[in-house]
C-alpha cells in the first residue's frame, strides 16, 4: 500500500512538465514578438514624424519661394525725348549718362493717368514703379544711341507693394488704413492689369545683381559668386594639407603619447562651435595678419580651418579602410612606405576622402557664424570679381533678408534659401557620383 505522505512530495509526472515549459516557452515568445512588433511601430512612427517634418519645412520653403522667382513688370511707352537726354546732339556718353532719365517714365504714367493731379497723389503713382527705373532707361540709350527720339515700350520693374499686391499678399479687402497700397493705387493697378501693362515674369534679376535696399532689385549673384570664391580658398588650404596631415597620422608617425594626443584634439576640433573659429579668424587673420575685412579670402581660409578636422578624419577612416595585403604585397616586391603609400594606398582610399572632402565642404558652405565674425555680414551691392573684393555669402545673404522689414523680402529669403540647398543637394550629390565611379569592390 502507497503512503499518502510519500504521494504529497512525489514529483509531478514528466507529461505536466512538458507541457508547463511548452507554455512558458510560447509565452515568452509572445512578449518578444510583442516587443518586436512596437518596436517596428516606434520605427515607423519616428521615420513618419522626421518625413512629416521635413515635408511642412520645405512646403514652406517652396511656398514662400516660388512667388520670389516671378517679378510684376509694368509695361510703358517711353518717348527718348531730344531735348532732355542729348539737347545739343553731341553724342557724348558722359552727357547722355546725366539725363532725366526718371523724368521720362513720370511723362509715361502722366500720359496713361490724366486726371491725376494732386502732387501727393503723383507721388504715389510715380511709385508704382521701381526706383531704379531710371538706370534701365539710361542703359538703354547709352547700349544704343540711335534710341534717341524714338517711342518704344520699356519694361520697368514694379514696385515691392504693387508687387505683393498683384501676387495676392496684400489683399485689397482689408482696410484701407492697413494695408501699404491704398484704395487710388489699387484702381491705378486695376487699370494698368485691364490694358496689359502689368504681368508676372520669371525674376532674373536674382540671378543678375547683387544686393539692393529695394526688394525688387535685390539679386542674389554676389552671394553666389562670394560662396563660390570662399570655396574655391577652403578646398585649396583644406584639401592638400588634411590629406597631407591623415597621410602622416595613419602611415609614418610612431604611435605613441604625442600622436594620441594630436588624434584627441582633431577629434575634439570636428565638435568645437563654429564660431570659435570665426573668433580666431578675426584675431588672426583680420587684426593681426591684417589681411583685408568682408573678403571671400579671409572667408575661406576660416573655413578651412573648420573643414580641416573634418577632412582629416574622414582620410584616416579611408585609409584605414584599405586592405592590409596591399601594403603587404607593396612592400614584398620591394616597394619603399612612399611608394606604397603614393602608388597603392592612396589610390584605393582617394573615393572615400573626396568623399570627406566634399561633405565637409557642403558644411561650411552652409556656415553663417564664423562669417559674420570677420565681417562678412556687410551690405555688398556690387558683385565681387577677386578673392581680396569686398563680398558676402549666401548663408549670410539669408541672413540678410531675413531680418529685413519689407514683405518682399521674405520671398526673397525663401528663394535664397532653395538656392543655397540647390548647391548643397548638388556638392552631396557629386560627392556620391565620384565615390560609386571610383570605389573599387573587394
Amino acid at each position: 500500500m502507497s503512503d499518502p505522505i510519500l504521494n504529497l512530495v512525489s514529483p509531478a509526472p514528466k507529461e505536466n512538465l512538458n507541457s508547463k515549459l511548452a507554455e512558458n516557452i510560447m509565452l515568452s515568445l509572445t512578449r518578444r514578438h510583442a516587443a518586436e512588433k512596437r518596436f517596428r511601430v516606434y520605427g515607423v512612427l519616428a521615420i513618419s514624424l522626421a518625413v512629416s517634418c521635413l515635408v511642412i519645412l520645405f512646403s514652406s520653403i517652396v511656398g514662400n519661394a516660388l512667388p520670389g522667382f516671378q517679378q510684376t513688370t509694368i509695361k510703358l511707352p517711353i518717348m527718348f525725348e531730344q531735348m532732355l537726354i542729348d539737347p545739343e546732339k553731341t553724342g557724348d556718353s558722359k552727357q547722355i549718362a546725366k539725363a532725366d532719365y526718371i523724368g521720362l517714365a513720370k511723362k509715361s504714367l502722366r500720359s496713361i493717368f490724366p486726371y491725376v493731379e494732386k502732387r501727393r497723389d503723383k507721388r504715389k503713382l510715380y511709385g508704382l514703379i521701381s526706383s531704379g527705373s531710371d538706370f534701365v532707361l539710361r542703359d538703354m540709350v547709352l547700349a544704343d544711341p540711335s534710341l534717341i527720339g524714338k517711342t518704344i515700350e520699356v519694361t520697368f520693374l514694379a514696385s515691392d507693394d504693387v508687387d505683393q499686391f498683384y501676387k495676392g499678399k496684400i489683399s485689397a479687402e482689408v482696410k484701407e488704413a492697413d494695408r501699404r497700397v491704398n484704395d487710388k493705387e489699387v484702381s491705378w493697378i486695376r487699370a494698368l492689369a485691364a490694358e496689359g501693362r502689368l504681368n508676372k515674369e520669371f525674376n532674373t534679376t536674382i540671378f543678375a545683381y547683387g544686393d539692393s535696399r529695394e526688394p525688387e532689385m535685390a539679386g542674389f549673384l554676389g552671394a553666389i559668386v562670394g560662396s563660390i570664391f570662399a570655396m574655391i580658398v577652403t578646398f585649396l588650404l583644406a584639401f592638400p594639407i588634411g590629406v597631407s596631415a591623415a597621410i602622416y597620422l595613419e602611415e609614418f608617425a610612431k604611435k605613441n603619447f604625442w600622436t594620441r594626443l594630436i588624434e584627441v584634439n582633431i577629434n575634439n576640433l570636428a565638435a568645437v562651435p563654429s564660431i570659435v573659429f570665426g573668433l580666431l579668424g578675426l584675431a588672426v587673420f583680420l587684426n593681426f595678419m591684417q589681411f583685408p575685412r568682408s573678403a571671400a579670402l579671409v572667408g575661406g581660409m576660416v573655413l578651412a580651418l573648420m573643414t580641416l578636422p573634418t577632412v582629416i578624419i574622414a582620410s584616416r577612416a579611408s585609409l584605414m579602410s584599405v586592405p592590409p595585403s596591399i601594403r603587404e604585397a607593396a612592400l614584398g616586391v620591394g616597394a619603399s612606405q612612399l611608394q606604397t603609400v603614393l602608388h597603392h594606398v592612396l589610390p584605393i582610399a582617394f573615393p572615400g576622402i573626396l568623399t570627406g572632402t566634399i561633405i565637409g565642404m557642403a558644411r561650411a558652405l552652409g556656415e553663417t557664424a564664423p562669417l559674420l565674425m570677420i565681417g562678412m555680414v556687410a551690405f555688398i551691392v556690387d558683385v565681387p570679381t577677386s578673392f581680396t573684393d569686398p563680398a558676402t555669402a549666401m548663408p549670410v545673404q539669408i541672413y540678410l533678408w531675413a531680418d529685413s522689414p519689407e514683405r518682399a523680402f521674405i520671398e526673397r529669403t525663401a528663394a535664397g534659401t532653395m538656392i543655397l540647398v540647390g548647391f548643397l543637394v548638388i556638392m552631396n550629390g557629386l560627392a556620391v557620383i565620384l565615390r560609386n565611379k571610383f570605389e573599387r569592390k573587394w
